[in-house]
């Protein structure tokens, strides 16, 4: 076994946890540790596809990644999500 071959299962690996975690109301399909989970595992397995050239499997897991970060990024910069700040103090 070579290295790649051992990247690309941990990539896998990272995809099926979220996946698993969700299915088994572990992690919510919209939080942070999902998306992020799925962006390294499927940027991971794009980087593989893409020095392979194997088209399909990039469009796959490039698409995966990008969506993934797009939510990602919505997530974090959605107003509702922010700690709301401390309460002023009063004199």
């Amino acid at each position: 076994m070579h290295i790649l071959d051992l990247v690309e299962i941990l990539g896998s690996l990272l995809i099926l946890a979220g996946f698993a975690a969700s299915q088994l109301n572990k992690l919510d399909a919209h939080s942070v540790p999902y998306l992020v989970l799925n962006i390294v595992g499927a940027g991971i397995l794009a980087v593989i596809a893409a020095g392979q050239q194997s088209w399909g499997f990039l469009l796959l897991e490039g698409t995966w990644t990008i969506v993934s970060a797009v939510s990602l990024v919505a997530r974090l910069t959605r107003r509702g999500d922010r700690p709301a700040p401390p309460p002023a103090r009063q004199a």
